[in-house]
């Protein structure tokens, strides 16, 4: 049998299905390639190698019984440490929920299992979803598979690592203000940020209530097309949930494959034409656009004026709703709990909880938030913040009035050497500078590579209306089917 592991997920599943391998050799071969490769990778901070194997089982039984199966029954999976997972540890990356168990399920894990995905474990991240690097990590760094010494992306670098690495062929991140795309971007794998409120934020620990949404993180695009639909779907759990059927992204990635792209119109954000971004991810996008214009597809430049102040919104908004969200952890109800020896106050027991359990970042954003929703400073920035949101969806309902789609690089740079950017906070969020416009609006965003520059990834991005998740799918196909996909060196 070829070695499974550099399989995709279609693939394992056709293969599964047909019986020529089973769910638990599927699950094991996976088990095995993270033992080989994960201590120097370090994509993951918990692996459930019993329950994986269970799980496989279960898929293997069902099938012996001749019973129907979803088409990623026994496909293995890898789920960032942000999403609340039953009986297996959830901790954010952060020391305040070191160990932390939770009694329930996710609504995206519950869907998962009832599809028959077989869970890996728990992939590592930014702690609470904050950072653009995975430096921020209370348990170490995540390296990129693509060169050991640099960053994977962030927050969700573990998940992006995980694929790249071959470890799991699917990965389920969320995304804030990039954290599935920007990974996706540098680490030359497929990330897919669907409509916000297209898939449940139950069971998310919230960073950016208004912001966070959970996706895929794969190889290939119809590989995130598939997954998207296993996950996505309207939750009465969730209020922001959008109680509408999934767009078809599956047929939509299929119809893509097929390189015809003839009537669709691409809209190239004039703010976003290069400005700020590397010589060689410029390159390779530019040639990606001569690419897409072969397949059929129409090119109109659109300008969206407010794009440019999007990372200083995003910057108060969600640091001020993660200010409020994280308040919860103050040693007193789940995790960490320091200095509780029966003489301090239970202010002074919070305090220094907080300030043992958080790290440098997450204290970096409570403070700018909290400042910003200080009494007499709200309307001044979270309000202005507000506005500037309104302003930048306008951009988007006025674009989508001329274009089928926004295309743009999906980061500025290539991935960065550890260590090179987290002295100067600024320099690391302009990682997110052309992620953050989609996150503000509400509307799906995928990440497809496209390219090397200086022999590392580069990540097109193709940005649909909210519930035209389909539209982002179809292009981003036809992209891969002409460019193929990029195979990083061996470990």
């Amino acid at each position: 049998m070829t070695d499974v592991t550099r399989m995709t997920a279609v693939q394992i599943a056709a293969l599964i299905s047909s019986g020529e391998a089973s769910a638990v050799e599927v699950a094991t071969a996976h088990l095995d390639r993270i033992a080989a490769v994960d201590d120097r990778v370090h994509a993951f901070l918990h692996v459930d190698r019993e329950g994986a194997l269970a799980a496989a089982r279960k898929v293997d039984e069902q099938r012996g019984r001749g019973e129907a199966t979803g088409p990623l029954a026994g496909v293995p999976v890898a789920v960032k440490d942000v999403i609340a997972t039953k009986g297996v540890p959830t901790t954010a990356a952060s020391k305040i929920l070191e160990g932390w168990k939770p009694p329930y399920d996710a609504t995206v894990v519950e869907r998962l299992r009832a599809a028959g995905t077989v869970m890996l474990g728990k992939t590592n991240m930014d702690e609470f979803a904050m950072g653009s690097s995975t430096e921020y990590s209370a348990y170490g760094p995540t390296n990129n598979p693509w060169d050991l010494g640099r960053i994977p992306g962030g927050s969700g670098g573990g998940s992006a690592a995980s694929v790249a690495a071959y470890e799991a062929p699917l990965a389920i991140g969320t995304d804030t203000g990039g954290s599935i795309r920007q990974p996706g971007a540098v680490t030359g794998t497929v990330g897919a940020k669907p409509t916000y409120g297209g898939t449940s934020r139950y069971g998310l620990i919230a960073f950016s209530s208004s912001l966070d949404t959970p996706g895929p993180c794969t190889r290939t695009v119809e590989d995130a097309a598939l997954l998207h639909s296993v996950i996505a779907g309207h939750d009465v759990r969730d209020s922001t949930s959008i109680p509408q059927p999934v767009p078809d992204v599956v047929a939509a990635a299929r119809l893509g494959a097929t390189g015809d792209l003839t009537g669709v119109k691409l809209g190239i954000v004039k703010e976003f034409a290069g400005e700020g971004a590397e010589p060689g991810v410029i390159a390779a996008f530019r040639e990606s656009v001569e690419t897409l214009v072969k397949l059929g597809a129409e090119v109109v430049e659109v300008s969206c004026p407010h794009f440019e102040f999007a990372l200083p919104a995003y910057y108060l908004i969600a640091p001020s709703e993660a200010s409020s969200n994280l308040a919860r952890f103050d040693g007193v109800r789940y995790g960490l709990r320091v200095g509780d020896d029966g003489n301090r106050s239970l202010e002074e027991v919070m305090s220094l909880t907080r300030e043992a359990g958080f790290g440098p970042e997450v204290k970096r954003r409570i403070i700018l938030g909290t400042y910003a929703l200080s009494s007499g400073y709200y309307d001044a920035y979270y309000g202005q913040a507000q506005k500037v949101r309104t302003l930048i969806t306008r951009d988007f309902t006025s674009a989508f009035e001329k274009v089928d789609v926004l295309i743009s690089p999906t980061t500025p740079f290539v991935a960065f050497p550890f260590g090179s950017r987290t002295s100067d906070p600024y320099q690391m969020y302009l990682a997110d500078l052309f992620t953050i416009p989609t996150n503000l609006y509400g509307g799906p965003a995928i990440s497809v590579p496209c390219g090397l520059s200086e022999g590392l990834p580069v990540g097109f991005q193709v940005m649909a209306p909210t519930m035209a998740d389909d539209r982002m799918y179809r292009v981003a196909a036809a992209l891969e089917s002409a460019v193929g996909t990029l195979t990083p060196p061996e470990l």
